[in-house]
């Protein structure tokens, strides 16, 4: 997490009261879930990683009432009502004015609920002087029930690995790795238009509908994240990076047919993930329910290269090149007056 300007920590954790407040939150892909049995006590789990574009960008001061402006204006409202209701703020305090100045394609796998439920978190933290731990503001906005690759990519960037939910217990999920994405590697991001990603209730009820997936192949998923994926992201290796990432997609997409109608969401997005692996991309998957679908490769030529081909097969999508991301969101915060 990057922060700049503001005063001091207080003493319970937060940080002084600050005047405006800028949140930029990068985009969240998710890699996929490690384990959906829960035998061991721990359900889901997962890595994922961050890229910088597309983005979120939030602003906020303090106001006497609560306002929002901008495109996901009414979710900017219904994440704030949460936040301040956790803290139980006096109504002479529970005020705040947001301008979301850029969104996040919104139910397109990219994070955007997570991310903005954070970055709405944050900026009322900072207004008030709460707590800004990025677990804190998880609880407060009532993100990371299930999933904490967002709230843990909001936080530091890069690639995460979590440890999935303890059975009984509601504390987002333990963050056991974080590792840098070399700097040449580029994500070739395509998020088809006309199809939605599956969120907020009808995921829950989804996921409540899924059958556990064999024992083998849960073990099969842990196997090739530990002995070949992340050792490969270590060593800034490529090929057997995208090799584990791309099979690790396959087997737990299959997991998710039932419901999703196939191991990666049919049409446009099933079409270019097996297309970008023709054309030369080292690791590709969807991220999440999809739509967005990447693939990943090395250096701007072959980027740009894929991208064009993206584009000629899949008109009207919107196709970004980009590097991950190295930090997390980014805080700038003026001190009030």
């Amino acid at each position: 997490m990057e922060r700049e300007g503001g005063a001091a920590a207080a003493a319970r954790g937060g940080t002084a009261a600050a005047g405006l407040v800028t949140v930029e939150a990068p985009a969240r892909l998710h890699f996929g879930m490690f384990d959906l049995r829960g035998d061991l006590g721990r359900r889901f789990g997962g890595m994922g990683a961050a890229v910088p574009t597309p983005s979120l960008l939030l602003e906020a001061e303090p106001a006497r009432t609560l306002e929002a402006g901008g495109p996901d204006a009414e979710r900017v409202l219904e994440a704030a009502r949460r936040v301040l209701a956790h803290h139980a703020l006096p109504a002479d305090r529970a005020g705040a004015r947001f301008v979301v100045r850029r969104a996040l394609p919104a139910h397109a796998g990219l994070g955007s609920g997570t991310q903005l439920a954070l970055a709405t978190a944050r900026a009322i933290a900072e207004l008030h002087g709460l707590p800004t731990h990025v677990t804190a503001l998880a609880r407060a906005a009532g993100r990371a029930r299930r999933s904490a690759i967002g709230t843990w990519l909001f936080e530091s960037g890069g690639f995460v690995v979590e440890g999935g939910r303890r059975e009984g217990s509601d504390a987002p999920a333990p963050l056991l790795a974080r590792l840098e994405i070399p700097p040449r590697w580029r994500c070739v991001l395509a998020v088809p238009r006309g199809a939605a990603g599956v969120s907020g209730d009808a995921e829950a009820s989804a996921f409540a509908r899924l059958p556990a997936p064999p024992a083998r192949e849960v073990e099969r998923v842990a196997h090739l994240v530990l002995m070949q994926l992340l050792p490969a992201l270590a060593d800034g290796e490529l090929a057997p990076f995208g090799a584990a990432l791309t099979e690790v997609q396959r087997v737990t997409g299959r997991w998710f047919a039932g419901e999703q109608g196939g191991a990666f969401a049919p049409g446009a997005s099933v079409a270019l993930v097996e297309r970008m692996l023709a054309w030369g991309a080292a690791g590709v998957g969807q991220s999440s329910w999809g739509p967005a679908v990447y693939g990943i490769v090395d250096g701007d030529a072959a980027a740009h290269a894929l991208a064009d081909r993206v584009r000629g097969a899949a008109p009207g999508a919107d196709v970004h090149v980009t590097p991950f991301s190295s930090t997390g969101a980014r805080v700038v915060a003026h001190a009030a007056g």
